[in-house]
């Protein structure tokens, strides 16, 4: 799975949008990923309800996907989540768990209790999807990456397009 992609950073494809000035292409991310601090205020809210709160997060940063952002556990309400029994794989990160809310939304977050050593600052951290409940950057409403698959987090300064869009995955389909 890991060598099956053709962009991996060092070059954009001509349908990626241009970055501006403190814009950042998600063409220009690497492959494998990277993980990178970030301390602007993350917060993520089940309605009304907070349920994560951080200026501590780590983003993974990965060719063609919106960052995820991940919060280190103490900084979330894991009182106000369940583990379900969704199990996902990543080739980089290794086997994710899923999260519901106890209010009843379903697969809202997903952590890798043990990761491949390569993702091992995040292992055991939580990350959410924006398409389920609302996250916030700095007091920006974050934007799902489309699909509904990815849980990449979409704001002012990423540009596209991402995995998940029909125009990139029509695109990486071809030979």
């Amino acid at each position: 799975m890991r060598a099956q992609w053709t962009y991996r950073g060092q070059e954009r494809p001509d349908f990626a949008i241009e970055p501006h000035d403190g814009q950042e292409s998600v063409w220009d991310y690497p492959r494998p990923p990277i993980i990178q601090e970030d301390f602007r205020e993350v917060e993520v809210f089940d309605g009304k309800t907070l349920i994560a709160r951080s200026k501590r997060t780590l983003r993974v940063l990965e060719t063609a996907g919106a960052p995820c952002f991940y919060l280190p556990p103490e900084d979330v309400e894991t009182k106000r989540l369940r583990q379900n029994r969704t199990r996902t794989f990543c080739e980089w990160k290794g086997e994710g768990i899923g999260f519901d809310t106890l209010s009843g939304i379903k697969d809202v977050a997903w952590s890798y209790p043990k990761t491949f050593e390569e993702s091992k600052p995040i292992e055991g951290w939580i990350a959410f999807y924006a398409a389920k409940v609302q996250c916030f950057v700095n007091s920006e409403l974050v934007v799902p990456q489309p699909s509904g698959y990815y849980g990449g987090w979409v704001t002012h300064e990423i540009v596209g397009p991402y995995k998940g869009d029909p125009i990139v995955d029509d695109a990486l389909k071809k030979p």
